[in-house]
């Protein structure tokens, strides 16, 4: 009897536990652009973004308002932006894309810091994650970090380990 109870117990424990928990593979394949790492003097505007398959796409000057101030895009134009991006032949292993992709929702809905004016006159550095709602067509965008002329941080626990992967990338491509 008692083994029968503790086996009861056990199944409704593993239920409950799995109830809660989400899958992101699927949701990250709905959507086209993942992250997106954007530095803005005014006069020179580049970055990348990663897409859904891990692929990194650079773009130095041709980008009118991307992202714009609300950090959101239709995908449309997200699609159009992609095809004007250079691929830079370099693809993010799969393993790995999911384990910073997991950290959007958690980050997505954290709160971030006011902006403060550090005086840097270096232009604005910002690293943005994306959600994607299907019955819209829209990707919002949520702020992780931004640096430079100004700073703000996403509180989340893991915005500092998605910022400083984003940062370790942009070290490693020439634009």
């Amino acid at each position: 009897m008692k083994t029968r109870n503790l086996n009861i117990t056990m199944l409704l424990v593993a239920v409950i536990l799995t109830a809660g928990c989400k899958k992101t593979d699927s949701s990250i394949n709905n959507q086209t652009i993942l992250f997106h790492y954007d530095h803005n003097t005014g006069s020179d505007h580049k970055g990348y973004i990663i897409d859904n398959e891990g692929n990194v796409f650079t773009y130095n000057n041709n980008v009118v308002n991307f992202p714009d101030n609300d950090l959101e895009i239709n995908q449309d134009k997200a699609d159009e932006y992609i095809g004007n991006f250079e691929y830079t032949g370099i693809k993010i292993d799969n393993k790995e894309l999911k384990k910073y992709a997991r950290y959007i929702e958690y980050i997505a809905s954290s709160k971030v810091t006011a902006p403060r004016d550090t005086r840097n006159e270096s232009g604005t550095i910002r690293y943005i994650c994306y959600q994607f709602d299907e019955s819209t067509g829209i990707y919002t965008g949520h702020l992780i970090r931004m640096e430079g002329d100004y700073t703000r941080e996403n509180l989340n626990f893991h915005s500092r380990r998605v910022s400083s992967w984003m940062k370790k990338l942009h070290n490693e491509l020439s634009f």
